[in-house]
């Protein structure tokens, strides 16, 4: 078996862009895949052109570690996010087509099976004004859902540090969320590295009376010393990872023993292979794995393969119940969440197919996402 083409599908909404990847093979089995890349989506588009000529194109999708190695190396530059989302995208279709060769689900091919079910923790769910009032009946509808976990930003516009007024006004947020969900519901503060560590393990102490299950990106990425010297005095557990792109990143997140819970989005750690790798490293210092994802329904779908397989898995991250109603529809087949857990995905490979017509009505758009604008809740609203 050889592939013969890889083609792109972008399907455009409110705040992200889907791109949609199918790979082609000349026994006329293709595999599909797809990823959320924030505000370089025609970067991406263009690498993908490129390197299905140099690496991909003529080679035996079974041959997954080959095709990573290569596409990771031979180009020579290091592998950054556009790239690493890339190989992500071609590698997760070569799992569904060997899936799909085997007639098996993708999950029983990389470990099988350490759960009967996955639980699930919602987020989107609070595009509303950043009020206590908004915030307290926004959580209770998520709960209605049957969530029993659910994620958010209480953050506005902050650059290492926040001004008094607008840290109380975050915290009141947090407050709001815990009395509508009370105390058996588990929440999870998402920072998006907006913090110096001083800042990060003082709003963490101020937290800690709402007993979230995680503080998630306390500060930027780019420095993982900064995160351990945090992490070291926060008594709340870390999660970080979605913006660490390979295993040689996270070697040194892991080393530092600088979280609690590892977040790797398997759409930009360069695949399914990948990513079980990296949760591998961090089993070794006990630590959990919660997967980042922002996708639609084919990335949910691969991140319940993973989690499916992955013995220190914990929770899935899920937006697709709080966006607009037709993205679910982009490919059929990815569980839903019932009573806060999916079941696992059935096969054979991934076990979704695209629905490319309702993709072609919703193209491109031209978006910029921006956690750091005053307006960008607001704007949330307004869409």
């Amino acid at each position: 078996m050889k592939i013969t083409d890889v083609k792109t599908l972008v399907m455009g909404t409110s705040w992200r862009n889907l791109t949609f990847v199918t790979v082609e093979t000349d026994e006329g089995i293709s595999g599909i895949s797809e990823a959320r890349m924030v505000n370089r989506t025609d970067a991406l588009l263009a690498y993908l052109n490129g390197v299905k000529h140099r690496h991909v194109i003529g080679n035996d999708p079974f041959n997954i570690e080959d095709l990573y190695l290569r596409m990771f190396r031979n180009d020579y530059g290091r592998a950054g996010e556009i790239v690493s989302t890339g190989i992500s995208l071609i590698e997760i279709a070569c799992w569904d087509i060997i899936g799909k060769v085997v007639n098996q689900p993708v999950y029983r091919l990389i470990g099988g099976a350490c759960r009967e079910k996955i639980k699930a923790y919602a987020n989107g769910w609070y595009k509303v004004e950043r009020t206590a009032e908004e915030f307290h009946a926004a959580a209770k509808e998520v709960i209605k859902k049957g969530y029993k976990a659910l994620k958010f930003d209480p953050f506005g516009a902050g650059n290492y540090e926040l001004e008094h007024d607008e840290k109380q006004r975050s915290i009141s947020l947090v407050e709001a969320v815990r009395d509508a969900v009370g105390e058996d519901v588990e929440i999870l503060v998402e920072m998006h590295g907006r913090f110096s560590p001083s800042t990060a393990v003082e709003i963490a102490r101020e937290l800690e009376p709402f007993k979230p299950s995680w503080v998630e990106e306390p500060v930027p990425p780019d420095n993982l010393a900064a995160l351990a010297k945090a992490e070291r005095k926060i008594n709340i557990p870390v999660a970080t990872g979605e913006r660490l792109y390979n295993k040689y990143e996270y070697r040194e997140l892991i080393n530092m023993q600088a979280a609690d819970i590892l977040q790797p989005d398997i759409t930009q750690t360069g695949g399914l292979l990948e990513t079980k790798k990296i949760a591998a490293m961090g089993d070794m210092c006990y630590m959990l794995v919660a997967p980042h994802n922002v996708g639609g329904p084919v990335s949910t779908a691969t991140s319940l393969h993973f989690a499916a397989s992955t013995p220190n898995f914990k929770i899935q991250e899920h937006f697709n119940d709080f966006s607009e109603s037709w993205v679910k529809e982009a490919a059929i087949g990815c569980p839903e969440v019932v009573d806060g857990y999916f079941s696992l995905p059935s096969g054979p490979g991934l076990g979704v197919t695209l629905n490319e017509d309702l993709i072609k009505e919703h193209p491109y758009r031209e978006l910029f996402f921006n956690l750091w604008q005053d307006d960008w809740h607001r704007r949330q609203v307004e869409e």
